[in-house]
């Protein structure tokens, strides 16, 4: 049960206006962007035009800004951001649609000068624009702008789009375009691809860079930036109108081949009730020199098979999958199939399989992932020769899973890692490696039996035999 002490709205209440007030300019004094806040909410008192006002002059602030956006300042600046993006949607639009739709493509615009200026390493900020695309569709519906208009915007934006600020773009717009708009976008599209590229004299072309084929030059980059943004644009609106064929003409036909193209493909047309064709593209690819094909592939084949209601080949494919790689995906799709007691007996013989699998550390992981921590350990004290210490990763998390209820196993796994720091000189690891050992000794207290295996301590003699003069790590192991 929350106190009087609890910061929460209804607490905060018994504190009556007046002291309310006086806590928030203090608050407020020497932060800018409470400040701003407060004005926007006293602006928003009066009318959305106080508050449309207010926007539009900190949107202008904002684009004339030429400071660099440091890692200390994301934050701030997504503050910022985030709350003229609210009261443009929460507040303007919502009393006046028109507006709120000028509003939303000023803040939208502001992307290129935020990008130039900063490093958005987190995504932080370009989730505000993403969101500020899905605004401007709904206002843009609301506002009813016309179709024609409309799609004169978004191509505009699309050739604009120059730091992916405008990816969800066309989706989110659908509504507000229709029909009508979507075949104007599409034409504004096509008469941006035959537009003409202009192509410099040999003496003035500009090289951006060198490849092992020669030069890269500036003018054949940016056409071929040109072409990706109109095919991904036209793909899109094929999307939107369920055009599974336009969808696949725009494909380069050399990429089809690809996995993940192919698997992209057979996706939409098992969707559209063509199954047989998703079966065909998808064993049409070219799987010369892989291993096993991408689970994105494998995934978009079984459930074609399922839709040509072929579920018998469909279990067999989920277990040929899984055999490959030990995806636990596929297993468990595989055993949810099955009727009861089968699930039972083919899990068993999964888990059997992955014992022997000639990869222990792709076997442990798959014990991990499941999880079964008694068969990980099981894994462990039975193939405890073929363990890596170098799979560092690997081993400290199946070491940490381990730890509570097979300390023996946990162990061996620790060992493997301190055995291969030392063995091969990896004095960075020296001091992980003598943590391993103190955890070690930690575990020792709880093992009773150590079957055979060398004891703690006499692990600790040999370790001192072999390795006494690494100083470096019994320095940090004592």
């Amino acid at each position: 049960m929350a106190t009087k002490t609890t910061l929460n709205a209804k607490n905060l209440e018994t504190l009556g206006a007046p002291r309310l007030a006086e806590l928030l300019i203090e608050i407020a004094t020497g932060n800018a962007a409470h400040k701003r806040r407060l004005r926007l909410e006293l602006a928003g008192d009066h009318s959305s035009a106080e508050v449309a006002r207010a926007v539009r002059k900190r949107l202008g602030s904002i684009a004339r800004a030429r400071t660099f956006i440091d890692w200390k300042k994301i934050k701030a600046t997504r503050l910022d951001l985030e709350t003229q993006r609210r009261m443009i949607v929460e507040t303007v639009a919502t009393d006046d649609a028109s507006e709120g739709y000028e509003l939303i493509w000023q803040f939208l615009n502001l992307a290129d000068s935020i990008f130039s200026r900063s490093n958005d390493s987190s995504g932080s900020l370009m989730q505000i624009f993403h969101q500020g695309c899905v605004d401007a569709g709904v206002v843009a519906a609301r506002a009813a702008i016309a179709s024609d208009v409309l799609a004169e915007k978004i191509i505009k934006a699309i050739q604009g789009n120059n730091y992916g600020q405008f990816d969800p773009l066309i989706g989110v717009m659908a509504d507000a375009l229709g029909h009508e708009g979507m075949e104007r976008l599409k034409t504004l599209l096509l008469e941006w691809s035959n537009e003409p590229q202009e192509t410099p004299s040999e003496m003035e072309r500009d090289i951006l860079g060198w490849s092992g084929a020669g030069p890269l030059y500036e003018d054949e980059v940016f056409g071929r930036h040109r072409d990706r943004t109109i095919r991904y644009a036209l793909q899109e609106i094929a999307d939107q109108q369920n055009d599974v064929d336009a969808y696949i003409a725009l494909q380069p036909q050399e990429t089809c081949a690809a996995p993940m193209v192919a698997a992209d493909i057979a996706n939409r047309l098992t969707a559209a009730g063509r199954a047989a064709e998703a079966l065909d593209i998808l064993d049409r690819v070219d799987d010369r020199g892989r291993g096993s094909l991408p689970f994105e592939w494998q995934i978009a084949r079984i459930d074609a098979l399922e839709a040509l209601k072929r579920p018998n080949d469909a279990q067999a494919f989920r277990w040929q999958c899984f055999e490959q790689s030990l995806n636990e995906e596929h297993l468990r799709a595989y055993v949810r199939r099955l009727p009861d007691f089968d699930d039972l007996e083919a899990e068993e013989k999964a888990f059997d399989y992955v014992r022997n699998f000639p990869e222990v550390h792709q076997a442990l992981s798959f014990f991990m992932r499941w999880p079964s921590p008694a068969d990980a350990a099981k894994l462990v004290m039975k193939r405890v020769g073929e363990l890596d210490g170098d799979f560092y990763e690997l081993m400290n998390d199946a070491a940490d899973m381990l730890g509570e209820k097979h300390p023996l196993a946990a162990m061996m796994v620790l060992r493997a890692m301190i055995d291969f720091t030392l063995e091969n000189g990896r004095s960075s690891r020296y001091k992980h490696a003598a943590r391993h050992l103190t955890e070690c000794l930690s575990l020792a207290s709880q093992i009773e039996d150590y079957s055979g295996i060398e004891a703690h301590e006499d692990y600790v003699a040999r370790l001192m035999r072999e390795h006494g003069r690494k100083s470096g790590f019994w320095n940090q192991a004592t």
